[in-house]
């Protein structure tokens, strides 16, 4: 038997709303494939989602039934440690002290605070200026080796590593350095209805977003009315043609068909045909997800023995970390 330890890796989403298509297609379908290569790390990322008010009901709800999504999308809580960032305080503790090592004009460059700080006008919070400190602890509390990261988010990985990099500096070799991994095909999904925008779940247009559990007919109603263009050819062309292209994507990254064939599969046919497609081969896809989810969601045992039973797991690994970190920083020990 081989005596290789596998490599970390690390993901989380935030807990607001249900997952999207673009959330699956560009981040948990990856985390499946990925899973059995790696020792995974997995959290519900709802201190995160504080940054902007929630309502507290809906909030505890959305948190459960994302570890419930995770599950049902093929990630076994058994061989994965999928966890609550709330239930592990060594997530704030950490992240109090990489504040201390992190710089103010870098946190001000990051392109994520500009944005959120424009669509939140009236809660520009101290939370979601160092959003990314929070993001960093959660990386390096585990000793991630990999981080799965879409292209809009590489830049929270880099101030990771320029805050681990730091810290190792100092203190010596505290922290991994965490590399990326860059997915494949569906990466980045874009909006039904503004594909020029990415896919979010806090679209106004119902019709822009698909969701994880909407049902078959929203599915296909939804991708037949998604956006294309006056031309008729089926062909990829993100510049040109970004509403065809943005489908072309999704049916590819869901049939692993590359664009070629996904263009001479449809050759001949017009937009009304492959919409429906699109929308079935989606729908398809996501059905025994949804069916998984109903049973997990109505197991209330099942769920809250995984919940308890990962975030003892987690704790054990952060705190190992947070431990040589107070060490190394001259923190008094706690005394028991």
């Amino acid at each position: 038997m081989s005596d290789d330890k596998k490599q970390i890796l690390y993901s989380g989403m935030q807990a607001t709303n249900t997952l999207t298509l673009g959330n699956y297609l560009g981040a948990l379908k990856n985390w499946v494939n990925l899973h059995n290569d790696y020792e995974c790390f997995f959290g519900v990322m709802d201190l995160h989602s504080l940054t902007v008010r929630q309502v507290p009901a809906d909030f505890r709800k959305n948190a459960r039934s994302l570890f419930a999504l995770y599950v049902a999308a093929g990630l076994d809580p058994v061989d994965n440690c999928i966890y609550f960032q709330s239930h592990v305080s060594a997530h704030a503790q950490l992240a109090w002290i990489l504040n201390c090592f992190t710089y103010m004009g870098e946190l001000s460059r990051m392109t994520q605070f500009k944005d959120k700080s424009a669509k939140h006008e009236d809660n520009v919070n101290a939370g979601l200026f160092t959003y990314p400190v929070l993001m960093a602890a959660d990386i390096l509390l585990y000793q991630t080796d990999v981080v799965p990261v879409g292209k809009d988010q590489k830049q929270h990985l880099e101030i990771t590593r320029d805050i681990a990099e730091r810290f190792n500096n100092i203190y010596g070799d505290v922290f991994v350095i965490p590399e990326p991994y860059f997915g494949k095909s569906g990466a980045r999904v874009m909006s039904l209805q503004e594909p020029e925008k990415k896919m979010s779940k806090s679209d106004e247009n119902a019709n822009a977003t698909v969701l994880l559990l909407d049902d078959r007919d929203t599915i296909i109603r939804k991708f037949k009315r998604a956006v294309t263009d006056s031309d008729t050819e089926i062909r990829y062309d993100p510049e040109a043609k970004p509403g065809v292209s943005n489908l072309i994507e999704i049916y590819s990254a869901i049939t692993g068909k590359n664009y070629d064939e996904v263009s001479a599969e449809f050759a001949g046919k017009g937009y009304g045909d492959f919409k429906i497609a699109v929308g079935e081969t989606v729908a398809d896809e996501l059905a025994p997800i949804q069916k998984r989810y109903e049973e997990i969601m109505s197991d209330k045992a099942l769920l809250d023995g995984w919940i308890g039973a990962n975030d003892a797991r987690a704790a054990k690994a952060a705190f190992k970390t947070l431990g040589k970190v107070h060490r190394k920083v001259g923190l008094t020990d706690l005394i028991r």
